[in-house]
């Protein structure tokens, strides 16, 4: 079992985000995470976080605003271009607050599913982060009931104006099926049961949205930052039974846009929820630790270049004077 330290931190709109941090090698590399859409930071990126620290890394997973045990409200609200300026907030936490533990020049953003793109763009906005893995990264932003949703946002809003409390969604109805029409195959990989499931042991978890939510995903355009993540590292991982979103649709949006160093991994027998638990989930991280290693390897490698770079310089000032 790593040792498990309770964090939190700041952001800069004044929340305070908490979650936890799984202390690796001094001065040594680290990795940011938060879960998929609406998940707390005990369900799965936990068991992932203490992999990755076994491999290596000081990992830090936190949840994400307005989510479990972090503030804001109203509760279950999700706001991705908040949740993208998160990641920053909690790579400067690491910068300022863990010096003596964390390399700053050694820093990956790492997301899963809806935060597998919110990793990508955050990534695209940031070049202090040195790499990105997104696992089965969302593709699809659209929702079928589009006109529906939005026109009863609107209504919530004034609502709300008016002095009541936010409108709430379930995640997915009693058929398991998604409200909106956000996204689908859901079914096949029983999700609702995976919920109810989560919802039962794990008190923090809270299986609704707010409306507003997809208010915020209609605005959300994630696709279009794709291709500011150049020159910064990327590895993308998705199940080859993904249907949430499919392989082909992460390979041509998202992959094909990058020119930078990049992978993709399919995983043979894995679809959307099971890429990181149960049997292979091992070498998923393996992989993923690789990855890192090599991509940091080589940042110590230019650093060390440019620090001798630098020495030379100030010998050849020294030598002239």
């Amino acid at each position: 079992m790593s040792n498990k330290e309770d964090i939190e931190f700041k952001t800069i709109d004044g929340l305070t985000l908490r979650g936890w941090l799984f202390p690796g090698p001094p001065r040594g590399p680290a990795i940011i995470m938060t879960p998929g859409f609406n998940l707390t930071k005990d369900m799965i990126i936990f068991e992932a976080g203490q992999f990755l620290n076994a491999l290596g890394f000081t990992v830090m997973g936190y949840d994400p605003r307005c989510i479990g045990k972090s503030d804001g409200v109203p509760r279950n609200d999700i706001q991705p271009f908040k949740n993208v300026e998160d990641y920053h907030d909690a790579l400067t936490f690491l910068k300022m607050h863990k010096r003596d533990l964390v390399d700053p020049e050694r820093i990956a953003y790492w997301g899963y599913s809806f935060s597998g793109a919110v990793a990508l763009c955050a990534a695209a906005l940031d070049k202090r982060a040195k790499a990105v893995i997104a696992c089965s990264a969302l593709t699809t932003w659209e929702f079928s009931k589009w006109k529906q949703v939005l026109a009863k946002a609107m209504k919530d809003r004034e609502s709300q104006l008016a002095g009541n409390q936010a409108m709430y969604l379930p995640l997915l109805t009693e058929t398991g099926e998604q409200p909106a029409g956000f996204g689908k195959g859901y079914q096949k990989e029983d999700v609702l049961g995976i919920i109810n499931r989560h919802a039962s042991i794990e008190p923090s978890f809270i299986p609704r949205t707010t409306l507003q939510t997809y208010y915020n995903m209609a605005a959300f355009r994630p696709l279009a930052l794709m291709k500011f993540v150049n020159p910064t590292p990327v590895l993308l991982m998705t199940g080859e039974d993904d249907e949430i979103s499919p392989p082909e649709m992460q390979r041509s949006l998202i992959y094909d846009v990058f020119e930078g160093p990049k992978e993709f991994v399919s995983v043979p027998k894995k679809a959307h929820m099971d890429i990181l638990t149960g049997d292979g989930s091992m070498e998923v991280f393996e992989k993923q630790a690789e990855f890192l290693h090599r991509v940091f390897a080589k940042t110590k490698e230019v650093n060390g270049k440019n620090g001798m770079r630098a020495a030379n310089a100030a010998n050849d000032v020294a030598v002239k004077a």
